[in-house]
């Protein structure tokens, strides 16, 4: 089905209760309800983005005492990965600062993604803008997903970031796609954005040749020294309303609550639970943010009765 921005705009103004009942019912119709993927994000290069993200600390131009890291060894990554799977995550993904990856470093990469798939874990990463030559040589490593988020509407992005345009974002998702990775590419919410930019970006998400099988689900962690660092705090239930329109307009895709959670009660990561999330990213840390810790999301896991799963909609299982 395809969804115009207009109609993704009525699903968010329906009555809390009633969205999250209709999100829930598509929720359960391809997926698991109970079940929750587990994975583990490392930074393995930080720092020195020539971007302009306002909300990245990455970036070049923002003083936010980020300390700069080269990217990391092999044997680092390939430990950091066999932790990860001990702790029960179930997909390592690699998250490097760059424009696009220099090709002396994009040959390591393919090592540590090979180095991750002999360990038995799903792999998965971001690297910024990929040609299609690039897509393909991640693709006969073995990368199972790439990740490549929109950010926010096309309307809007130019407010957030001016060093690329959407369609580069685009064009990296199809060099992605067109090399047979799968699709991980979701949005950031709190960043300024009205309404009616949430329900664009999932508008285009949607109508994407093939839809994203993982859709991140960020909300804004406001970095001192980034032009977002003042940005008003949003709504808690906004944020799951955005989730559970996401669950209806994108009924098979994995919905992945992101960054943020380190500030996330445990209700309202209940009712994002609720609204449809499925997977989380499980560790101390994301890419430079803090992230509840593993023993935290055991204990809350356990207490809403929710246990760890694999990756596939079960209407794709079967």
């Amino acid at each position: 089905m395809t969804w115009t921005p207009a109609e993704v705009e009525q699903l968010f103004a329906l009555p809390f209760v009633d969205l999250l009942f209709a999100a829930q019912q598509v929720h359960r119709e391809h997926h698991d309800a109970r079940a929750v993927q587990l994975s583990t994000l490392l930074s393995i290069k930080t720092g020195a983005c020539p971007e302009d993200c306002a909300y990245c600390p990455q970036s070049i131009r923002y003083d936010t005492g980020l300390e700069r890291e080269a990217l990391l060894p092999l044997a680092t990554v390939r430990e950091r990965a066999g932790a990860a799977k001990a702790a029960g995550a179930t997909r390592f993904c690699m998250g490097a600062a760059y424009r696009s990856p220099k090709q002396k470093d994009l040959e390591r990469i393919v090592a540590m993604v090979r180095e991750v798939r002999a360990l038995g874990l799903e792999t998965c990463a971001t690297l910024g803008m990929l040609t299609p030559a690039q897509a393909l040589q991640l693709k006969a490593a073995g990368l199972d997903y790439y990740n490549h988020n929109l950010d926010t509407s096309a309307e809007f992005y130019g407010e957030v970031i001016t060093t690329r345009v959407y369609q580069d974002r685009l064009d990296t998702l199809a060099a992605v796609r067109d090399a047979g990775i799968h699709v991980c590419c979701g949005g950031i919410i709190g960043m300024g954005e009205a309404v009616r930019d949430r329900a664009a970006l999932l508008a285009t998400l949607a109508s994407l040749p093939a839809p994203p099988e993982s859709v991140p689900i960020n909300q804004l962690v406001p970095v001192p020294g980034t032009p977002l660092a003042d940005a008003p705090a949003l709504d808690p239930f906004d944020f799951v309303r955005t989730i559970a329109v996401a669950r209806i307009v994108l009924p098979r895709a994995t919905l992945r609550l992101s960054a943020g959670r380190e500030t996330m009660s445990d209700e309202l990561q209940a009712l994002c639970f609720l609204a449809g999330a499925g997977s989380i990213f499980y560790g101390e840390r994301l890419l430079t943010t803090g992230n509840p810790d593993v023993e935290r999301d055991r204990a809350l896991l356990g207490r809403l009765g929710l246990t760890s799963a694999g990756t596939l909609p079960r209407d794709a299982a079967a």
